[in-house]
């Protein structure tokens, strides 16, 4: 089926009546706050988004050294995903498969590369938008670069601040920062490393807590809500340029007496600066009194990183899952997902549904009370969130793509997981088949046992993708 326009699916999900002045198309869900006595009748919605965190970097997922108190909190206070992946294993397509609701196999940006959203995509901002929820993005956004119409001004958000640029985000103390479609001067000196990236002489503002104090700034400015508010932090990925000396921070804090690799020493030391701010987002919240209006949802974009000197290995950052940054095994896309809502989401909660990054769309959707695109990949994981398993809808299959290293495929149905390797010079080579349920560390490849598995993967391989000039795969 051809996907909608942008156009025809903002006349048929309500758009043409919200912008007369007529409320949109509304599901039964459009009452949830009337029914909870939330101020507004639709929830306010925050995504935060980590940059390379990996599965077991937090210490509900695991993590034992670093110290992350208001997200482990978080946990205590809401609900906890277990089987939640990200888009991709990388940046761009992670975020694209978020913003859109589709998978690597569908989705424009498919790879690390500068391809802009085109006018066509509809994006979760601009769904929210139409709803009538003030929009904004603070952080990194790698969708679009300046001028062009993937810019985040130009899909769907009313404000934006930060990098438009993945590898100027590397640097955590830039000279520039955007601000909608005007550069901000900062304080930094840099020198220009593979640009637009860089390293800075001088260290005057670091880029995470400009970050937060927008954040902080856009809840007070719109605590009448309903808002969205899209906090894409980089902590804790990499300033690749600046090589072994990567993990860029202000203050080692309390690991800076520890026996460890200067590496290591910053790598914990941002994760816990960043716990930090969102304990402070979440007083915010209580301070104007919109907590239990509020759902916040925490993520990372991929698995964690070995770049900048840091070492996976060193915290366990992948928990007992195999792989890191850039593989399709579990390390690379598996990650910790918390969703917090007070009075909705139970306390405490543990859920095993399978979910992605293209479910967020159609979960907001189902909350905003509209219609989603047609053609979408995700499932709203509304009714989980609520404590309603019985009306959770769930995937056939998730898949993915990526496109370096030789390019690679993954499926995953049920608790089976099919990875292919170098696709590129062999598009039906042979697939990698484990339990998830037996194997979670994806160490035993039972493709030999289980030849009817191979082959409805290998099948699901093919059909699960659209062609795509930007990333093509052989054969297809």
């Amino acid at each position: 089926m051809q996907r909608q326009t942008r156009r025809e699916f903002l006349k048929t999900a309500g758009f043409a009546a919200a912008s007369a002045g007529m409320s949109p198309v509304l599901s039964s869900c459009t009452s949830l706050g009337q029914i909870t006595g939330a101020r507004n009748t639709k929830p306010n919605i925050i995504f935060i988004l980590a940059d390379d965190l990996g599965y077991g970097d937090l210490g509900y997922y695991g993590q034992k050294t670093i110290k992350t108190p208001n997200l482990d909190r978080m946990a205590e206070q809401g609900m906890r995903f277990t089987d939640h992946y990200a888009g991709s294993t990388v940046c761009a397509p992670s975020r694209c498969a978020l913003m859109v609701g589709q998978h690597t196999g569908h989705c424009l940006v498919r790879g690390n590369a500068r391809v802009p959203l085109r006018p066509e995509d509809v994006t979760v901002a601009e769904l929210l938008k139409g709803a009538g929820y003030t929009t904004a993005i603070i952080g990194k956004w790698g969708l679009g670069e300046a001028d062009s119409t993937g810019i985040p001004n130009r899909q769907g958000f009313d404000y934006w601040f930060g990098y438009l640029n993945q590898r100027h985000a590397h640097n955590y103390y830039p000279d520039y920062l955007w601000r909608n479609e005007e550069k901000v001067r900062l304080k930094n000196v840099v020198k220009p490393v593979n640009p637009p990236g860089g390293v800075a002489s001088e260290r005057v503002e670091y880029s995470h807590d400009l970050f937060t104090k927008e954040a902080l700034a856009f809840l007070e400015r719109n605590e009448d809500g309903p808002f969205f508010l899209y906090l894409a932090y980089t902590i804790p990925h990499a300033n690749n340029e600046a090589r072994q000396k990567g993990m860029e921070v202000p203050s080692l804090g309390r690991y800076a007496e520890t026996d460890w690799p200067e590496p290591q020493k910053g790598h914990a030391a941002m994760i816990t600066r960043m716990d930090r701010d969102i304990g402070r987002l979440f007083a915010k919240l209580k301070e104007l009194g919109i907590d239990k209006d509020t759902l916040v949802v925490f993520s990372s974009d991929n698995g964690p990183h070995k770049e900048g000197g840091a070492d996976p290995a060193f915290f366990r950052s992948w928990g007992a899952l195999r792989g890191y940054k850039r593989a399709l095994y579990e390390g690379g896309i598996r990650v910790p997902m918390l969703a917090r809502w007070p009075g909705k989401v139970k306390a405490g909660s543990v859920t095993d549904h399978v979910s992605a990054f293209w479910d967020f769309l159609p979960t907001c959707a189902e909350l905003a009370g509209m219609e989603a695109p047609e053609n979408i990949d995700g499932i709203s994981y509304l009714p989980t969130l609520l404590g309603q398993p019985e009306k959770q809808k769930e995937h056939e299959l998730l898949y993915w793509e990526f496109h370096e290293q030789g390019k690679k495929q993954a499926v995953r149905i049920g608790d089976w997981k099919g990875v292919r390797l170098n696709v590129a010079k062999n598009p039906d080579g042979p697939i990698e088949i484990y339990n998830l349920k037996e194997d979670l560390g994806e160490k035993q490849n039972v493709a030999d046992e289980h030849p009817e598995i191979v082959a409805q993967i290998a099948e699901c391989m093919k059909e699960a993708r659209t062609p795509s000039e930007h990333w093509p795969l052989p054969g297809q």
